[in-house]
């Protein structure tokens, strides 16, 4: 790994210049991804939840066999520009597709793509130190998200002209510069200079830890997909060419706010920042419940992006900070499993209480879900902060 803060810099960097190119072809197409299947392809919510559902599962299940293996052999460039091609393999797929159930297999390489996640945020975080491990996971989000700009506002300039299908074609190409980067730019030390570990067991994983995983897996049992609310917007008036446009909103508060959010967890700690991420969240959940009409809705996709600009700067910053850092890599990937395998019956379930309960169902539901994980994480204790030693002055001895 990089040690001298000029290769540190240069690490960040390339890894911020990927993550935005990644961002903005993905986010070519998230705006209108679930008009693309429910009206493009003809299928229900169940039919969505179960493809975003599958999707998150499988990131899960990517990013901790990813996580393992890169702890394993100690390597983590490979599964990094590795994950970038697939996502962009998976977008050309989505654009040639006939059906809704052609989806699954490139919903399957998409996610399966992620499996750059893990080892990225390890290399991140083996490089970082408590007084910037923060900030160094904010610009990651905060460079997530402007590419993500980038990709709504491509996708809201070009979508009447070129149509969905060759939009999602288009979307290929930004990670395919990405992967480049980070193939060309991002070093790592020969295996000679590597210890070969065993591995991971859950043995490494203590009381505390399991309480903070446990509670995060009650949230995403109600944290469904953005989806959701993309169509909730619809259904309430908005055009489908007016859709992306919340999208963008959503996506520039989660710009603007994630290397804040992420600098405020540095100087106050992780807990207090992901408990307003959880606040943040159940405003969505009970204004969508509470507005009627168009006019307040922008609102909520405000308050979604001050969610998700609290939440991803630290909740994978805790598990780094709270396990042993040998298997940084391995319990980051195992945290996305429980949280991504809880995903899966979130968005079912989302997308059944839709179509038989009510549209409101859902949320009630994850505001429920919410409150029992904000009092779970009251009992886990975070690690003491470490402060540097400062370096003897010219005249001590």
């Amino acid at each position: 790994m990089p040690e001298t803060p000029d290769e540190t810099k240069k690490t960040i960097r390339t890894f911020a210049a990927a993550s935005f190119l990644n961002d903005m072809g993905s986010d070519i197409i998230a705006p209108v991804w679930p008009m693309f299947v429910t009206q493009v392809l003809h299928a229900n919510m169940s039919a969505l939840g179960l493809l975003d559902g599958l999707g998150e599962a499988l990131v899960s299940l990517s990013q901790a066999i990813s996580g393992y293996i890169s702890d394993r052999i100690r390597k983590r460039k490979v599964f990094v520009w590795t994950g970038y091609l697939c996502g962009s393999a998976s977008r050309l797929g989505y654009a040639a597709a006939a059906a809704w159930q052609h989806l699954i297999p490139f919903k399957i390489l998409d996610r399966l793509g992620k499996m750059r996640g893990a080892p990225r945020d390890a290399i991140v975080a083996d490089i970082s130190a408590d007084q910037n491990r923060g900030r160094h996971f904010g610009l990651m989000r905060a460079m997530d998200n402007l590419g993500a700009l980038f990709g709504i506002t491509t996708c809201i300039l070009l979508l009447n002209i070129v149509g969905m299908r060759l939009l999602f074609a288009l979307a290929a190409i930004p990670s395919v510069i990405g992967a480049g980067l980070v193939f060309a730019r991002i070093k790592e030390a020969g295996p000679s200079e590597r210890k070969i570990y065993r591995g991971m067991s859950l043995r490494h994983i203590d009381r505390n830890l399991a309480l903070y995983f446990a509670a995060n897996a009650v949230f995403a049992l109600g944290a469904f997909t953005y989806s959701f609310l993309l169509i909730y917007a619809k259904m309430s008036g908005f055009k489908v060419g007016l859709v992306p446009v919340l999208y963008l909103i959503f996506t520039a508060a989660a710009a603007l706010l994630s290397l804040p959010f992420g600098r405020l967890s540095d100087r106050i700690g992780r807990k207090p920042v992901l408990f307003m991420s959880f606040g943040f969240w159940a405003l969505v959940c009970l204004g969508v419940v509470a507005i009627r009409g168009m006019v307040l809705l922008p609102l909520v996709f405000v308050l979604f992006g001050l969610h998700k600009a609290a939440l991803d700067p630290v909740q994978r910053t805790i598990v780094a900070e709270l396990g042993p850092p040998e298997f940084r890599a391995s319990l980051i990937g195992g945290f996305q499993l429980v949280v991504g395998l809880c995903a899966l019956p979130a968005s079912l379930g989302a997308g059944w209480l839709w179509d038989h309960v009510g549209r409101t169902a859902p949320f009630w539901l994850s505001a429920g879900l919410t409150a029992v994980a904000s009092l779970m994480l009251l009992f886990v204790r975070e690690r003491p902060r470490q402060t540097p030693v400062p370096e003897p002055g010219p005249s001590s001895r």
